[in-house]
């Protein structure tokens, strides 16, 4: 017994020193590539971050960001969590039905009250002359798995209710009749660009392009050579709905892959494209000045996150001009990463889209990039966004 207890405390000694000389002498990880975030650096020593405690608090979230082999231990956690303790959830992330998701919850009016005042300040700044307004809400993937799954959910009747309200000077076009727990992604927070048609139809519809979109369709779709290869050389594709529907020969890993700690099969990232799409020339401002970009970055497309593949991710001001309408119609869209991969589908539809993301831009700075006039005008937005709104500048 003695024999024993010697060895198992020598086991013990070996791990705890082996891990604490590991944690020391690696070097420290900028990012995390399966949870897609910063890791924390090592805390700035001084007298007045030791006297008030924010070293020691900053400095064990650097050595739990930094702790060596700790991907591998995110993973056996949270397999005990769920395979062995039968926890429905590991920190707020759960599976169900093969899809992974992070439960959103409670409602938090405060956070709809901070969008509502946004909004309105947009419409007082800017779009007075504007007569066509639109609105309408990209539920998260949760309002169709959490609660039939017994977790805990939004009153998304209750968060649609309230934003209609608060934004009676819109119109609002109701999504939701039109999705499914399919047209979301089993890894990742977004939807799914293939399944997203009729979508846009709607929305075209709703604002009186419809008819200008359904000629665009007749373009026929195209032999996909001129949208670049993926990265890797190779792609697969099929024909939908006037489109050609490409496939990236790369699993996609999504934001909520990491997050779970989980095994899962990763997702296909697909994307659309004819003869429109192609002759669209996309412009970013970002940078104070016009550069062209790609509709689909397939630089991106092989990155952290490829669903930035869409109109190069997070861009603060950008235009896509359609050469093929005349019609002399031209639509704004206020809009959050959901509306990356569904702009491009409502393309069709109008001579000129200019897409404005305030979590980028300062609001009251829009007026430097755009001439507001009697454009149509869309504010697109998720409830994951709406419930946490801070960003919204």
């Amino acid at each position: 017994m003695k024999h024993q207890s010697i060895i198992v405390t020598s086991v013990m000694a070996v791990v705890i020193f082996g891990l604490s000389a590991a944690a020391w002498l690696k070097a420290p990880d900028d990012f995390s590539d399966s949870e897609r975030r910063e890791l924390e650096k090592f805390p700035k020593l001084s007298v007045e971050a030791i006297g008030d405690g924010s070293f020691m608090d900053d400095f064990e979230s650097y050595t739990l960001d930094q702790f060596p082999f700790r991907d591998a231990f995110r993973r056996l956690k949270a397999e005990t969590v769920f395979g062995v303790l039968g926890q429905k959830d590991n920190n707020n992330i759960y599976v169900a039905d093969g899809y992974a998701s992070k439960m959103e919850y409670p409602l938090n009016e405060p956070m709809l009250d901070h969008a509502a005042e946004r909004f309105e300040f947009l419409y007082e700044a800017y779009l007075q002359d504007a007569e066509n307004i639109y609105f309408s809400i990209v539920p998260d993937k949760n309002y169709f798995l959490a609660e039939e799954n017994g977790y805990l959910s939004l009153d998304y009747e209750k968060l649609i209710g309230c934003m209609k309200e608060k934004t009676g000077y819109m119109t609002y076009v109701d999504l939701t009749e039109h999705l499914e727990l399919e047209d979301y992604y089993y890894t990742d927070t977004h939807w799914r660009q293939e399944n997203l048609t009729d979508v846009a139809d709607v929305l075209l519809d709703a604002m009186g392009a419809g008819e200008m979109a359904e000629l665009g369709a007749d373009a026929g779709v195209s032999d996909g050579d001129s949208v670049g290869t993926p990265v890797d050389g190779t792609e697969n594709s099929s024909l939908q709905d006037g489109y050609e529907v490409k496939e990236l020969d790369l699993p996609f890993y999504g934001v909520y892959y990491g997050q779970a700690a989980l095994p899962m099969e990763p997702d296909r990232l697909k994307y659309l494209i004819n003869d429109t799409l192609e002759n669209c020339i996309v412009t970013s401002y970002d940078t104070g000045s016009p550069v062209e970009i790609p509709m689909y970055d397939m630089e991106k497309a092989g990155g952290k996150d490829p669903y930035e593949m869409f109109l190069s991710g997070t861009r603060a001001v950008l235009t896509i001009e359609n050469p093929q309408v005349k019609n002399g119609k031209e639509l704004i869209v206020f809009r959050d990463s959901f509306g990356s991969s569904l702009i491009p589908l409502l393309a069709k539809g109008y001579e000129t889209i200019t897409v404005l993301d305030i979590r980028y831009v300062n609001s009251a700075m829009l007026g430097q990039f755009v001439e507001f006039g009697d454009q149509d005008v869309l504010f697109l937005y998720s409830t994951m966004l709406l419930n946490n709104s801070l960003a919204l500048k």
